[in-house]
């Protein structure tokens, strides 16, 4: 499968989460609890990884499985990393509104492509690393409201903790795509065997959380397990579906792409869902909305096109070989 096709569907899957996440809710609440979903998520992107591990194994050769646990202990620090970035993610919001995290988030776009040139060091050429901050400008630009509105003057009045903690959660959230992208590429393994290990880590972590919430709320709302399934719908079920499917594809991307290439899906994405809200939700669409869109285009023409689509190149002259001899000839006519 090509990683244009992949980027396509994680744009498309990626774009309806929120939108399928907002239609979930009952009356503006949530009926069931959200801590859930991510669980049975990990829990659906196992099995499904398992499933295609063992498909593999009726083939022959066999799949690639790494099993020694110098690597196997790796696998934990992606949802380490995620742990610790869902913190920092709270901890900001103590200090700035909505909007403004929304907008500092942005910076994960350029911290992306920061640490993949220090960490993993592939080499961007000046074109991708403008087409890469254009992409941020465009992005940012779509979600800025009207100067005339208070939110707009909350982006330059939060207190420096705010800033500096936006900072922080933009990095690590870098540092996670970035990580696994290096242990998806570190060897030959099956994908589907790194998969196993990562999302088995996942559900551990997530279950982890469902049980430290049990005891911070001393077990008001009953144990996990009781209130795993409870408030479930449809629409429930295929946010915890799309979250799963989304995640399998990004590790597709991770493995055979890079995070670049995820990067500007999930940009894209959150575009496409602007442009959906116009039509589901009634929501007015902006200035700043079709400028951003236009300024993310150009950059995902600059990032991906070859050099010749982007700049006039001299047209290449045959040099005349040295040891080739000009002779003139004098050609007379006898009458």
């Amino acid at each position: 499968m090509q990683w244009y096709v992949v980027a396509s569907l994680l744009t498309v899957l990626t774009s309806s989460q929120g939108i399928l996440t907002t239609l979930s809710q009952t009356d503006g609440t949530y009926k069931y609890d959200y801590a859930t979903v991510p669980f049975l998520a990990e829990v659906f992107k196992l099995l499904v990884s398992g499933i295609l591990l063992r498909r593999e194994f009726l083939r022959l050769p066999p799949p690639m499985m790494t099993k020694e646990w110098k690597t196997i202990r790796l696998y934990p620090i992606p949802s380490i990393i995620y742990l610790i970035h869902n913190n920092v993610q709270f901890a900001t919001l103590t200090y700035v509104d909505t909007s403004t995290y929304q907008i500092m988030g942005n910076l994960k776009i350029v911290t992306t492509a920061v640490l993949f040139r220090l960490f993993l060091r592939r080499k961007l050429s000046n074109l991708q690393w403008m087409a890469i901050f254009l992409l941020a400008i465009g992005t940012t630009t779509s979600q800025v409201k009207g100067c005339g509105e208070a939110s707009c003057d909350s982006l330059f009045s939060a207190p420096i903790p705010g800033y500096m903690l936006g900072v922080l959660s933009a990095c690590l959230s870098a540092l996670a795509g970035i990580y696994t992208e290096f242990l998806l590429k570190k060897n030959s393994d099956s994908l589907y065997w790194q998969n196993v290990q990562l999302y088995m880590f996942g559900a551990i972590f997530n279950l982890t959380r469902l049980i430290m919430d049990d005891f911070r709320g001393g077990f008001e709302k009953g144990p996990w397990w009781q209130r795993l399934f409870n408030g479930y719908n449809i629409i429930t079920w295929m946010v915890v579906l799309n979250l799963g499917s989304t995640g399998l594809l990004v590790s597709w991307l991770m493995k055979y792409a890079d995070n670049i290439v995820k990067v500007y899906s999930t940009s894209m994405a959150m575009l496409l869902t602007m442009i959906l809200s116009i039509i589901l939700f009634n929501f007015k669409p902006t200035l700043q909305l079709f400028l951003g869109i236009i300024v993310c285009i150009m950059s995902v023409h600059m990032y991906f096109a070859p050099p010749n689509m982007l700049v006039d190149l001299p047209v290449p002259v045959r040099a005349v070989p040295e040891d080739v001899v000009k002779v003139s000839v004098d050609r007379k006519t006898d009458f």
